[in-house]
């Protein structure tokens, strides 16, 4: 017994002592950010505020670190993604909205059942945002050092939403990893595609659904898409086709990503003499436009055409799943007998 307790004690003053250190180079790390902060221009007001609140948060280490490797295919996915009480709910609130939508649709040429698919993917509607402060977060991801320079390039985007007033500092709030709002910008993404749509002087993807709303459109916009276009569709492959002709997968960038689009890149009418077929087993639209071929899983899996749009969605998130399960949700949201 006496042994035993020795242990415990042991153990706590190794882990006691093991958080000491960590807090005091977590300090220091912070007092290096508020120099270059200064050097940066910030206000001194600012930096002091913000990382007043910086503190060292181990459960992001830990999210970071072990995120769950649950072995998935889009078979599992999609049915978990995109339930039918999800796309119940995106149906309602696209009919509740649909006035605002359509004319936020209208104006950035993107249709609003695609921007309903994101705003019920990223935070239920809302609905779950996040509440770790985002300063802690961002200061945590680049204080642990693997990917120092992206929380850091987040960080100065983060302090500039401060000061130029979107949020105040208590209610700055997101994902462990510093995602944002009702569409979980991240803070660099906000800076580029927030939109102030209610033109209160504030750019408020937290609490204003017209600003998230008309915020997803731009982003899509500013990505390439094409409103004349859907996102693509599923369709069944002869046997023995050639696997040159499938999209390849696990890039590593987004540039060497649209080199792969580019090879698999073809014409429906190609397609379609390769033996390409719709899911139902009908023949493609005879319409003058060019596809990729996608495979989410393997040659066993749901194969799909993907049109240009993918690439924008693959732009908001580069997994074949998410832009596979955004478009499968806007899919549903406009055709309610699929």
């Amino acid at each position: 017994m006496i042994k035993t307790i020795s242990l415990l004690l042991a153990s706590v003053v190794l882990s006691t002592t093991s958080y000491a250190n960590t807090q005091e180079k977590f300090d220091l790390y912070v007092n290096a950010l508020k120099q270059e902060a200064q050097q940066k221009g910030y206000e001194q007001s600012l930096i002091d505020e913000a990382f007043a609140t910086a503190k060292f948060k181990k459960k992001v280490i830990k999210a970071d670190k072990n995120q769950p490797e649950v072995v998935e295919t889009l078979e599992t996915y999609l049915p978990k993604r995109v339930p039918q009480w999800k796309i119940d709910r995106a149906r309602k609130l696209y009919k509740k909205h649909q006035v605002e939508l359509e004319k936020i649709a209208q104006e950035f040429g993107v249709q609003a059942r695609f921007i309903v698919a994101l705003w019920g993917l990223e935070s239920n509607f809302g609905r779950i945002q996040g509440g770790y402060s985002v300063i802690s977060s961002l200061v945590t991801l680049a204080f642990d050092g693997r990917r120092e320079a992206l929380y850091k390039r987040q960080l100065w985007a983060a302090l500039d939403i401060l000061k130029n007033g979107h949020i105040s500092l208590e209610k700055f709030k997101g994902s462990w990893a510093g995602a944002m709002g009702q569409t979980q910008f991240m803070p660099t993404s906000f800076n580029a595609y927030a939109v102030d749509y209610d033109k209160d002087g504030r750019k408020d993807i937290w609490t204003t659904e017209l600003d998230a709303f008309a915020s997803i459109a731009n982003y899509l916009k500013q990505a390439g898409w094409n409103d004349d276009l859907t996102w693509g569709r599923q369709v069944k492959l002869p046997k023995g086709l050639n696997s040159e002709y499938v999209l390849k997968r696990g890039t590593k960038t987004r540039k060497q990503w649209l080199e792969y689009w580019k090879d698999s890149e073809r014409s429906l009418a190609k397609w379609q003499s390769l033996g390409l077929r719709k899911a139902d087993g009908t023949n493609l639209p005879l319409v003058d436009i060019t596809a990729a071929l996608v495979m989410p899983d393997d040659i066993n899996g749901r194969m799909y055409l993907a049109y240009d749009n993918y690439k924008a969605l693959m732009h908001w998130n580069r997994s074949y799943y998410f832009a596979t399960s955004v478009g499968y949700l806007s899919d549903r949201i406009a055709y309610p007998k699929i």
